[in-house]
């Protein structure tokens, strides 16, 4: 073989090496961008992922395909058809490896007859009328607009503990509607919140969700309405970002020392551990970790990820700020979430024990613990209302 074939054999290596390396490189960068928008784009719609195999009106039983939602002990929310109807499933009657047959209960809208496939989640209840309390539907004022939400009053008048319940990424305001029942047990107000891009909020000019970032704003605007309407301390509930999201108010706004406690619910306590978790979950590579990481931070990557502003995800890392907390918090957390890992819910509880109760679940997956085992879940919160300072 002469030089010059030598040569332009190992100049054809090189240039395919860098050719294989940048479409290596650049097929990681689009990866990235699509796991970005994925967390921070509001869902337009939920997958209907349970099979309906059989359905008995008369003895109110539905068969489901087994899956790991299906198979939860406990009570749930039936989306069905595209979440087009309604109903609510009961305790498991009976199972084997394939199907999973459980009491329902009628429809309360759709047609659950002619439905195929559905899909559970942790609401149960989809109005505070379905608890059998009285409430007003009430607007607060928030920077891009008014933002409905729930008012219950505490069963005692004039009361002067609100809790502000926030609902998780994904969902609406009725997931918090659970936490009405032992805060009013325990003598609170509740004020059940949206904020920005949920759907019954206004949207922001990006139509992203900021991770806690930005929507700690809205739930700032709803202390302000809670101490304009009498009330003078404060307790916040989240559901997952919710959770990030109350740790921000409760930190950046200026009526945090109002704040007499922080109750959180399958939280994201430190939003790089979650998605961390989600890239290993999805048997990513580490770069594509980096990549949604840089994407995120830095004003340049706007075009791509469409967020109007970076996120400052070191300021939602609460187990590195652990040291800066100093009000009573109860976690409630299951170790087997699927969603967001319990792992810094126990580093932030091992960090603060002196300020941090942790309540841990098993089984009930990410924000079911209340369906799981409704029992344990208030109880948790009523005794840990009652250690609060008066």
């Amino acid at each position: 073989m002469s030089a010059r074939t030598t040569r332009r054999i190992l100049l054809g290596s090189a240039v395919g090496a860098v050719a294989i390396a940048g479409a290596v490189v650049a097929a990681a960068g689009a990866i990235s961008v699509v796991v970005a928008r994925t967390v921070i784009i509001p869902p337009s719609r939920r997958q209907d992922d349970i099979e309906i195999l059989a359905l008995d009106v008369a003895n109110g039983t539905v068969v489901l395909s087994s899956t790991p939602d299906s198979r939860l002990p406990g009570e749930y929310s039936f989306w069905f058809s595209g979440d087009t109807g309604h109903a609510r499933v009961g305790e498991i009657i009976t199972q084997d490896a394939r199907t999973v047959t459980r009491s329902i209960e009628p429809a309360d809208f759709g047609d659950l007859e002619r439905a195929r496939r559905g899909r559970f989640n942790g609401w149960f209840y989809l109005s505070p009328a379905d608890l059998g309390v009285p409430f007003e539907e009430v607007q607060i004022g928030t920077p891009l607009g008014d933002a409905p939400a729930w008012f219950v009053p505490a069963a005692a008048p004039d009361a002067k503990r609100w809790m502000i319940g926030v609902h998780g990424r994904g969902v609406r305001r009725q997931e918090a509607l659970r936490g009405i029942i032992p805060f009013r047990a325990a003598g609170f107000a509740s004020l059940i919140v949206s904020y920005r891009n949920d759907g019954d909020a206004p949207r922001s000019d990006d139509y992203r969700y900021a991770l806690g970032d930005r929507e700690w704003r809205d739930v700032e605007a709803a202390m302000r309405y809670a101490l304009a309407h009498g009330a003078e301390e404060l307790v916040l509930m989240g559901w997952s970002m919710g959770g990030a999201t109350v740790l921000q108010a409760l930190t950046r706004s200026g009526f945090g020392d109002r704040v007499i406690g922080v109750v959180l619910e399958s939280p994201v306590v430190d939003w790089i551990a979650t998605l961390d978790f989600q890239v290993e979950l999805r048997k990513l590579p580490t770069v594509i970790r980096v990549g949604v990481l840089t994407l995120y931070k830095h004003q340049w990557a706007g075009i791509l990820t469409g967020l109007a502003e970076p996120l400052d995800l070191e300021r939602m890392d609460f187990v590195t700020r652990a040291q800066e907390l100093d009000r009573p918090v109860l976690i409630l957390h299951s170790d087997d979430d699927g969603f967001v890992p319990s792992v810094a819910s126990r580093a932030l509880a091992v960090a603060r024990p002196d300020i941090v109760s942790y309540e841990a679940f098993e089984v009930a997956r990410h924000t079911k613990l209340w369906n799981y085992d409704r029992a344990k879940w208030e109880s948790a919160i009523i005794r840990w209302i009652g250690a609060l300072p008066s």
